[in-house]
């Protein structure tokens, strides 16, 4: 049974979440923990440095110091070890996908004119078309999602015949990453958009992978994917797209396979009355605003329109942390 609200406290507990996640994103913007980071220092000291108020910059840092993120002694501030660690700029376990959240914020604040429309208002666009630093914050935040999730998943496949994997919209190449862990003597190939590719090839060359990696600029929609395949891996690919879209792309899948070829999907993967998962009805929101067709989509939906392809023996598989796959073979 779905967990229900039951006191007016806990619903404005809900209701007030925004001003803590926008102390977070702020003083991500501002630098305030890579300055921190040489601490301890005082408030009027990195007002200099990041070029802010003394005062409202004093009242970010003390409200930083209450939530537990940074500390507070003899008036100067420093960062906490989990700040230093994940959150200044430069350390290898640095966050730095937070910037893609910080435009979520953007399009977020956009949600009653989207539900009013029935599409996003403050798109700036497909994600190909979009400024370089929208990119790197946008495929850093995939990466830092797609490393350990990549675990979980390429745990849970059967590669059985697999010695050449399709990449669809790859973006770091995480998975692809995994994969070719997991199978010796395995080729992958990362398709992405044009404007994508050069952040991807950064990834593959700090993977040490490169000799085993193809890269390939295109639309996943319009473009061809370049040879046959013995499993193409969609991961987080149909919410991006309306249900047409999913249908066009997942029968040039089964194209691209060869004969008991595996189609691997990712994704929220939504009960028939769309409110389980929970973070997949919310993520139905985050397409709303986001994009102009974007959803998350049934288990029915995305099976039929794998049946409709030429893909069968279907089946769902959830890992332990609650992702799902649905995969298939090519009949």
């Amino acid at each position: 049974m779905k967990k229900e609200i039951s006191s007016p406290q806990e619903y404005m507990e809900m209701v007030n979440a925004f001003r803590v996640s926008r102390i977070l994103l702020t003083s991500y913007e501002l630098g305030i923990f890579s300055k921190l980071d040489n601490g301890p220092v005082s408030s009027e000291t990195i007002a200099h440095q990041i070029q802010a108020n003394p005062r409202a910059t004093d009242r970010l840092l003390n409200a930083l110091t209450a939530l537990g993120v940074i500390r507070k002694k003899s008036n100067l501030f420093f960062n906490t070890p989990f700040a230093s660690q994940y959150l200044s700029e430069g350390k290898p376990d640095y966050l730095g996908g937070i910037g893609h959240n910080s435009s979520l914020w953007n399009t977020w604040s956009s949600l009653t004119d989207a539900v009013r429309q029935g599409h996003s208002v403050a798109s700036s666009g497909p994600i190909g078309s979009r400024d370089q630093e929208y990119l790197e914050a946008f495929i850093a935040a995939m990466h830092a999602r797609g490393v350990p999730q990549s675990v979980e998943i390429v745990g849970m496949l059967d590669f059985s015949g697999v010695k050449k994997i399709l990449d669809v919209g790859g973006g770091s190449g995480a998975f692809s990453f995994e994969f070719l862990h997991r199978i010796p003597g395995c080729t992958a190939t990362i398709l992405d958009l044009p404007a994508v590719i050069p952040i991807t090839k950064r990834y593959v060359v700090e993977s040490g992978l490169k000799d085993r990696i193809t890269l390939l600029p295109g639309d996943y929609l319009k473009d061809d994917f370049g040879g046959k395949y013995d499993l193409i891996y969609l991961s987080a690919i149909l919410h991006i797209n309306s249900p047409e879209e999913n249908q066009l792309l997942i029968a040039k899948c089964s194209e691209a396979l060869n004969d008991k070829g595996h189609l691997v999907i990712m994704d929220h993967i939504m009960s028939d009355d769309r409110t389980e998962p929970p973070q997949g009805a919310i993520f139905a929101l985050n397409m709303l605003v986001g994009t102009q067709h974007g959803d998350t989509y049934t288990e029915k939906e995305i099976a039929g329109w794998m049946t409709a392809a030429g893909i069968d023996n279907i089946s769902r598989k959830t890992s332990a942390k609650g992702t799902s796959i649905l995969s298939g073979l090519k009949r």
